[in-house]
Formats: C-alpha cells, sequence, structure tokens
C-alpha cells in the first residue's frame, strides 16, 4: 500500500516520542568509539515543511513539537531534541520538521554509517534529493570526510525484506528502527516475523519499534506479541494525549517497543514521560506508560533460560 505520507503527520505526539527515544539510543551508541550502523526501514522523506503542503493541512504539529518550541523548562533529552529542530530552522521560525534519518545523520558521527530504505515512489526521491542537498552545504563549508566508503546509503524498496541483507552490520553494532505506517493490518505480523528473523542475524543489536495505539484487535495485541520475541530484554512506552474519540478516528496514542534497549533509557523515560503528558495532554485521558522486562514464552510452551 503506497497512499500513506508522513508529511500530514510530521512533528506530532507520535514523533516527539519516536524521535526523542531514538535521539537517545543513538547518543547511547555513541558512548563506544566502535563505529556502527543505523538501519531505517520506513524512512520517509527525511525532512518536511510545516508551513506549507502536506502539513499545514491537519497541522498535527501542534499536538508535538508546537507546545515544546518556546518552553524554558524542557528536560535534557527534550532539550536536546529541540534544538536539534531549531537547529534546522536558524529564522526562529518553526518551518522545518526532521524526520527519523535528518535526527540520525546530525546525532551519528562521521565513522558511523546510515541504510535507510524508503518504498514511496516520491518520498524515495525527496530523501535522496534531501540528503543530497546535506552533502552540497557541507562541501560548500570545506567538510570532507575523513573516512572511506559511503556514509549514507538510501535504497528504494521494502525495508522489512532490505533489512536481512545488512544483517549483521561488519562492526557487529547497530540499531534498527522500524515503524511502517500500520494501514495494511499485514504490518503487525510483518514487524514481529521481521524481528525474529533479524535476532537471529544479529542478536545482540539494538531493534526499535514505533506503533499506533490503536481500537483495533491487531493494535491491541501488538505489544503481547513483541514481548515474547526471544530479544535478551525489552522497554515498552506509550504516551496518550487525550481520550479516545468516540467513532474510534484519529491518532491519539503511539508507543515505542525498543528491543535490547540501554539499561540508560528507563531511568530516563521515567523523568520524561510525566513532563510530555503536563505539557501535550489536551484532557484527564492523557497519560503515559512504561514496563520492561524478558521474553514471555508464547501461551502453551515453557520458557527456556536465557
Amino acid at each position: 500500500m503506497l497512499s500513506y505520507r508522513h508529511a500530514f503527520h510530521a512533528g506530532n505526539h507520535a514523533d516527539v516520542l519516536k524521535h526523542v527515544v531514538t535521539l537517545q539510543l543513538l547518543q547511547y551508541m555513541n558512548q563506544k568509539d566502535t563505529p556502527y550502523m543505523y538501519i531505517d526501514t520506513h524512512a520517509g522523506a527525511g525532512v518536511y515543511a510545516l508551513d506549507g503542503g502536506y502539513a499545514s493541512k491537519n497541522v498535527e504539529y501542534e499536538t508535538g513539537i508546537g507546545p515544546l518550541w518556546d518552553r524554558k523548562d524542557l528536560p535534557v533529552p527534550l532539550a536536546e531534541y529541540v534544538q536539534l529542530i531549531k537547529a534546522m530552522n536558524p529564522s526562529g521560525k518553526m518551518r522545518y520538521y526532521p524526520g527519523s534519518p535528518y535526527c540520525a545523520d546530525k546525532t551519528m558521527r562521521e565513522q558511523d554509517r546510515l541504510r535507510l530504505f524508503e518504498l514511496h515512489p516520491s518520498d524515495a526521491r525527496i530523501l535522496d534529493e534531501n540528503f543530497r542537498k546535506v552533502e552540497a552545504h557541507a562541501a560548500a563549508q570545506g567538510q570532507r570526510p575523513t573516512t572511506r566508503g559511503k556514509r549514507v546509503m538510501i535504497q528504494r524498496g521494502d525495508g522489512f525484506l532490505g533489512l536481512r541483507a545488512l544483517l549483521p552490520p561488519p562492526s557487529r553494532r547497530g540499531l534498527v528502527l522500524i515503524d511502517p505506517p500500520y494501514e495494511d493490518k499485514g504490518d503487525y505480523r510483518r514487524v514481529v516475523d521481521t524481528l525474529k528473523d533479524a535476532l537471529i542475524r544479529f542478536a545482540t543489536g539494538t531493534y526499535a519499534v514505533w506503533y499506533p495505539v490503536l481500537q483495533r484487535m491487531e493494535s491491541r495485541q501488538f505489544p503481547e506479541k513483541l514481548k515474547r520475541v526471544p530479544a535478551s530484554s525489552w522497554l515498552n512506552v506509550t504516551l496518550s494525549i487525550s481520550t479516545p474519540s468516540p467513532d474510534g478516528f484519529g491518532l491519539h496514542s503511539s508507543g515505542m517497543f525498543v528491543l535490547n534497549p540501554p539499561w540508560t533509557l528507563e531511568p530516563m523515560l521515567k523523568e520524561l514521560m510525566p513532563y510530555l503528558v503536563k505539557v501535550l495532554g489536551k484532557d484527564a485521558g492523557a497519560s503515559f506508560t512504561l514496563e520492561s522486562g524478558l521474553p514471555t514464552a508464547p501461551v502453551g510452551k515453557s520458557r527456556k533460560p536465557l
């Protein structure tokens, strides 16, 4: 299905949760000198205009980055996230919002590698153009890479399938972000199957999965299925900004499920999530959940010791 365009939703509350968590994972990876690979299975266009085009139709950024833009009391992880966005808006006006690939590119080091997949033909073309502009700007500033090889590679194609060929990465260090649109309910199954296969190939990798929290059965069952994926450990965080509407339409809540999370992630989120609920919450239904644990055995099967 190729109808989904993330530009309609750029900068909303779900993006805030996804990108703050992703930035924290990347910063943790940066603590070791050994290079690593970042793989984005559904990369989108990379950068989105908030003052025109798709994003201006629903102005969903008013549920996310909008309320955070001028806050002076941001916790450190949020302040770093907002500063990254302000750096791409030097006029001070909130005009552009970065997708996950741009956030990763600005956080990762020169020796690290980005591998980006996007199936939608228009978004894949825009993503490639955006990174060409970034490279041209760096070259104009006299910035030349000191490491060999192509730092960023973009492929138009199915990220679920493309991931297999990249695992394990040469350095045996990697972060994989999986965030399909879930318009096709088969995406839920494909995420679980992809993770199981990926962990066979690269058991020590960190895998971050964004998902919508919806009324549909596939969405309600999704976290429990992810908890049974045989990683070393897992963390699940959700953010709800309001009570779901009676008709079930609209995205009011989303989650990030991380397999093999760093130990630093949970304590950071314990401090951060109440702040996000306070600032982004719309009514008494605003809330968050945060849980972590070890893989649970499928029903009817005993769990083997780790």
